[in-house]
């Protein structure tokens, strides 16, 4: 199914990214343990949940929050939390399943989707809506550490990416859902969303051949962090520097950030693991990393080799992609983007780039969110793609 763009999508978008949270959902009480789950994607809990691009607002939607076995960085099992949502059409048989990443939400635990979606707060449900509209199911994912215990490895790219597979896999094992282990999946994300869904389409075919991938529609992706940094200090998204900094200590605790940072610096970090993103970003912006350290980690072979092992373009994705960047990004670089284009398309990727010529990096997720989602329907329905590598 194909969509047209409407004013009142673009609205409500717009309305959504504008929202933020910070009340938690408890839905232990009536969660459901499943006793024997032991490999990466295995549902540990389930309980019913619901899903509100706005407050209140009815999708025709049921929806579950999980708890899923996954990998972290380095290849250990930790827990994910997300969220399962299935449209309420009475379509029987396989559906498509998007796993869809979200992009920077913050890293306090009440950030995660999973906690906002009931209550019509999450950043981009209005987009999600979209794909629940077509008949899709969804599963979003919270991320290592968000809404989980530990503090959240943001940016951190393999993990990211065995979260977003692991949470196809817990969608389809989840009873209540009644997904077909063998139907379509497509991978969504923008902004942090789009290293972690290009990371998932860059270890699909090793870490999760089973499933039935059949495209990526990635955008905005921050796909070499070094650069991202450089670009961002000192500027309006320098915050993200720091969030990032405090992302891969969390994966990598050999790092020790706290050894590097100052007074100013501890007390920033320490913050903004404990709140979203709009505070975040104010509290960071317009920083240096020489005004919060004491020396500077980046230049230390220990953190480039972290930050490197992020850095995407190293394995062609297995299935399709749809790539976009906005010419006048702010935060992640037009370069950056390109250059994740390019390396792809060296190793053999089946890549369609689109530059998107008007607007910047928030806008760039909602203008195209339709033709992110007309692309995946494409390959849904076996069309052949457009690859202009």
């Amino acid at each position: 199914m194909r969509f047209r763009s409407t004013p009142l999508a673009t609205v409500t978008a717009l309305a959504a990214l504008a929202a933020s949270a910070a009340i938690p959902t408890a839905t232990a009480a009536n969660a459901t343990t499943a006793a024997t789950a032991a490999a990466p994607g295995d549902v540990v809990s389930s309980a019913p949940s619901a899903f509100h691009p706005l407050p209140g607002q009815p999708t025709g939607t049921r929806a579950w929050k999980i708890h899923y076995r996954s990998t972290t960085a380095d290849g250990a099992p930790n827990i994910v939390s997300g969220t399962v949502i299935v449209p309420q059409d009475g379509r029987t048989g396989p559906r498509p399943l998007i796993t869809y990443a979200v992009g920077t939400v913050g890293m306090g635990d009440a950030c995660a989707p999973s906690d906002n979606f009931p209550r019509g707060t999450a950043m981009e449900a209005n987009l999600i809506q979209q794909l629940t509209l077509r008949g899709w199911a969804v599963v979003v994912t919270d991320y290592e550490g968000l809404g989980t215990p530990g503090v959240h490895t943001y940016t951190v790219g393999p993990s990211a990416g065995h979260a977003v597979l692991d949470a196809a896999r817990a969608a389809q094992r989840l009873p209540e859902a009644g997904l077909s282990a063998t139907g379509p999946v497509g991978i969504m994300g923008y902004s942090q969303g789009g290293q972690a869904s290009s990371w998932a389409a860059e270890l699909q075919g090793s870490y999760a051949p089973e499933l039935q991938v059949k495209g990526t529609a990635t955008g905005g992706v921050p796909g070499d962090l070094l650069k991202v940094a450089e670009f961002n200090n000192g500027s309006y998204g320098s915050g993200l520097i720091f969030m990032a900094a405090a992302g891969q200590d969390a994966a990598f605790p050999e790092l020790d950030l706290d050894s590097y940072l100052n007074p100013a610096g501890k007390a920033l970090v320490a913050g903004m693991k404990e709140n979203c993103v709009a505070i975040n970003s104010i509290a960071g912006s317009f920083k240096r990393i020489s005004d919060l350290t004491t020396r500077d980690p980046l230049a230390q072979p220990d953190w480039r080799a972290a930050l490197n092992r992020s850095r995407l373009g190293g394995t062609a994705p297995a299935a399709p992609v749809y790539q976009y960047h906005a010419l006048a990004d702010e935060l992640i670089p037009y370069g950056v983007g390109r250059r994740l284009r390019s390396d792809w398309c060296a190793r053999g990727a089946n890549v369609e780039f689109d530059t998107v010529w008007v607007g910047e990096h928030v806008s760039g997720v909602i203008t195209h969110s339709l033709a992110a989602g007309n692309w995946l329907a494409d390959r849904f329905a076996g069309r052949p793609t457009h690859a202009d590598c």
